[in-house]
């Protein structure tokens, strides 16, 4: 039954014929008809600790959005930047991919890319369909923010899914600092592949004039920073900084996990008062910005999840594979990349790890092998999507950016890094392991 729920349920996320939101709401209602668990297991993944994560974090970056200060710091950086495209399109990329790392990958394209608009427009690029500089900024930047939220477990919630797969297996709380020193080479190989297939046919003289008049002139005119976005900044930096430093003060305080440090500093986010005396956040503004939807498709990859895992579904598929003497790591990581890559490009990140990841975990396990270095290995994929307008990829095309332009160069790259992410895993498969 619960590989049935699987079908049904990858089915509906990749022809969305209703929203991903009520699809994630599928687990209740089976288990409702057709009980495979008691119902508290599956509604606890609803209430999670990752879900108030997410929310938590979510709530921190609409104070970004309400305070300002998401325009003042693209503007502040992007002021120093010369007008020589190549540079652009590398500054655009590390920007990009450095914000995403920490900030939900929706949330940076929804603020990166407007900027981004603006500046073309102001130097007559303003029709991205036609043209070729605004296309190739565009497909920059989103293919940036796809790496960045690899970087680290901040950049999604793809991959708090995947944290609570590392502490599923390991029975364990999963250190984030350690995803951040796992991740580097594989970040690093990404960086430097995707920023040579963006500048592979862009001229070293080729020029954008204006561009950077455009921003000192915007950043000039820009008052004085505010208190409320002192306030902003600093709540995120001390949530960000607490969560990557949980060892130091985790005897000290055992509970206040990653996510409650996160909705802590969220709720002090509503105390904020702007310089005329009015509150910063208001829960009827705030809850029209939060991705309702979002958190749904997190919990319903959790609930899917536990079903496969619990009801032996898991072990089951496991046996079968390791019936089947599939006994090449080589092979089995080329799966999973081209399943992950396949499934992510057509649906979305967090989808993908709540399909990707049972499956990933049963075939190791089924293998007698250390499920963590392939987890390792199908974060990767479950991350990375370069081919159609789905996910963080909608954005830019809503922005014109051609959607037959995105097939065109994210095939390509796709299979580049298909390539290159089954080799680097081979290579650091015995450092992930425990």
């Amino acid at each position: 039954m619960s590989i049935g729920l699987i079908l049904w349920m990858s089915f509906w996320w990749v022809t969305t014929p209703v929203d991903y939101a009520v699809t994630s709401l599928i687990p209740i209602v089976v288990n409702a008809f057709y009980p495979m668990l008691q119902m508290p297991q599956i509604l606890a993944n609803y209430s999670s600790e990752i879900i108030i994560l997410l929310l938590g974090a979510s709530i921190l970056t609409v104070s970004w959005m309400e305070s300002g200060l998401d325009k003042r710091i693209a503007l502040s950086i992007l002021a120093l930047v010369g007008n020589n495209f190549r540079k652009q399109l590398i500054f655009w990329f590390i920007m990009s991919m450095l914000l995403s790392a920490f900030i939900n990958n929706s949330v940076v394209a929804a603020t990166i890319v407007p900027v981004a608009v603006a500046m073309l427009s102001y130097i007559g690029e303003g029709d991205i369909s036609k043209s070729r500089v605004g296309s190739k900024l565009l497909l920059t930047i989103v293919f940036a923010i796809t790496v960045g939220g690899l970087a680290t477990p901040l950049g999604g919630a793809m991959n708090l899914v995947c944290v609570d797969y590392f502490q599923q297996v390991t029975g364990e709380e999963y250190p984030y600092i350690n995803w951040v020193i796992k991740l580097a080479p594989v970040i690093v190989v990404l960086l430097i592949s995707n920023v040579f297939f963006l500048l592979r046919d862009v001229k070293k003289s080729e020029s954008l004039e204006g561009s950077r008049e455009y921003f000192q002139e915007q950043y000039h005119n820009m008052p004085k920073m505010t208190r409320e976005e002192k306030w902003s900044l600093a709540l995120f930096i001390i949530a960000v900084v607490l969560s990557f430093t949980r060892e130091l003060y985790k005897g000290v305080l055992p509970e206040l996990k990653p996510a409650y440090v996160f909705i802590s500093c969220a709720a002090l986010s509503f105390l904020i008062v702007r310089e005329d005396g009015r509150r910063l956040m208001l829960w009827k503004n705030v809850q029209t910005k939060v991705i309702w939807g979002l958190l749904l498709l997190f919990a319903g990859g959790l609930a899917l999840g536990a079903l496969i895992l619990k009801t032996g579904a898991a072990q089951n598929i496991g046996d079968i594979v390791a019936n089947a003497n599939f006994h090449s790591n080589f092979l089995l990581i080329l799966a999973i990349m081209f399943l992950t890559f396949a499934l992510s490009a057509v649906t979305s990140n967090t989808a993908t790890a709540a399909i990707s990841l049972p499956i990933v975990v049963s075939i190791t396990q089924g293998l007698g092998l250390d499920p963590i270095p392939y987890i390792y290995a199908a974060t990767i994929g479950i991350n990375l999507s370069y081919l159609f307008p789905t996910s963080i990829r909608a954005v830019p095309v809503g922005y014109g950016l051609s959607a037959r332009y995105l097939l065109k160069e994210g095939w390509k790259l796709t299979l580049i890094v298909i390539v290159l992410m089954t080799v680097t895993s081979m290579l650091l498969l015995n450092w992930w392991g425990r």
